[in-house]
């Protein structure tokens, strides 16, 4: 199995996010192109971009994105609820056909602003009963025809897909990336996701997690290939290593300041359900362990606001942080989504300084 690297694309309505400078036009076509155009060009294979009410409309940029672009593949976050599962099998196979195969799907289960969207908030497992659901039909739709399906949350009657999703060498449909850590959604996981991707937890909480997702796999007899896991996490690298700590130690020190002024930390504020979040809850009391844990995993970012993939940082020259993610690839991950502000900047260095030793 072939190891791949993505990168993050911000689709965010705020400027300035996770503490990068504020510029207008942030998030307008032009930007975000040349943030795609220059994965290409820097050798990434495509981008995550997030999802939530509030944000521009992750499929929505997705499109247009790979309308600019020749091999960029998104990652596009979606929910169940926002989407039903036909509408949504039938909007990807039309993408990944106008687009040669380049679709990708993150399929995001946590809490959110449902009734924004006319959705509503069930508990914890009738969310990812639901989620369950959805994926199987998904995964139904878009590698069978004529589908009935008739579950507690969703049915479909003699469903069709068109146009027909191409099957691929070592890619059947678009991959289904799924993420959460509560015992509720590492089934889901277990029994119906591609890829199952890990916030930037250390190399021992990480290798638990893998063992019991395999394990879990085996107990509940998974009717798919191999679950495969990929790591999203802030890569944090400058010239040296010295240069590296000194610049992060600023940028947590401004975090910090930031905070103060404005109150409520930016991602908190975004998405104020993030805290309760078991995967996000495992990232915070990382830094109860230490302020550095492995090698270079900087856990103080999520004490001055830092959320998601920017709770943790490897921090260090690109040699470090590829020895670093080396030691993520033998645990057994395979999909990488890193990234670091300012992203077109970074898009570049990491791409001219950290791809090159990861790939050689």
């Amino acid at each position: 199995m072939s190891t791949e690297f993505l990168w993050y694309i911000p689709n965010q309505v705020e400027p300035g996010h996770r503490g990068d400078d504020t510029q207008a036009g942030h998030n307008s076509l032009e930007t975000l192109t040349r943030q795609a155009l220059a994965l290409e060009e820097n050798g990434w294979t495509g981008a995550l971009i997030g999802a939530g009410w509030g944000r521009p409309d992750t499929f929505t940029v997705a499109t247009a994105l790979a309308a600019r672009t020749t091999t960029f593949e998104p990652l596009i976050a979606i929910r169940p609820g926002y989407w039903r599962p036909a509408n949504f099998a039938a909007s990807a196979a039309a993408l990944d056909h106008l687009t040669g195969g380049r679709v990708r799907v993150n399929i995001v289960s946590g809490k959110d602003d449902l009734a924004a969207y006319g959705d509503t908030d069930g508990d914890q497992a009738n969310r990812y009963a639901r989620t369950r659901e959805f994926l199987q039909i998904v995964r139904k739709l878009w590698t069978e025809e004529n589908v009935t399906y008739h579950g507690e949350h969703f049915q479909v009657e003699n469903s069709t897909v068109e146009p027909r999703i191409e099957t691929r060498p070592g890619r059947p449909h678009p991959k289904l990336y799924f993420g959460g850590a509560s015992e509720a959604a590492e089934t889901v996981a277990a029994a119906e996701a591609d890829v199952q991707l890990f916030w930037g937890e250390t190399l021992d909480g990480v290798a638990e997690r893998i063992d019991r997702l395999t394990t879990l796999s085996g107990q509940i007899e998974r009717e798919h290939a191999p679950l495969e896991y990929g790591l999203r996490i802030t890569t944090f690298v400058r010239d040296t290593t010295e240069q590296a700590w000194k610049e992060a130690e600023e940028k947590v020190a401004q975090m910090a300041a930031r905070q103060r002024e404005q109150g409520a930390p930016q991602s908190l504020a975004q998405n104020p359900h993030r805290r309760s979040a078991v995967g996000q809850q495992r990232l915070l009391d990382l830094a109860g362990r230490g302020e550095v844990l492995d090698d270079n995993l900087y856990t103080t970012p999520g004490k001055v606001g830092g959320g998601g993939a920017a709770t943790t940082w490897l921090v260090g020259s690109a040699e470090d942080v590829a020895k670093s993610l080396r030691k993520y690839e033998d645990l057994g991950i395979s999909h990488f989504v890193l990234s670091d502000t300012p992203y077109l900047h970074e898009i570049e260095r990491q791409g001219n300084q950290l791809l090159p030793l990861l790939r050689g």
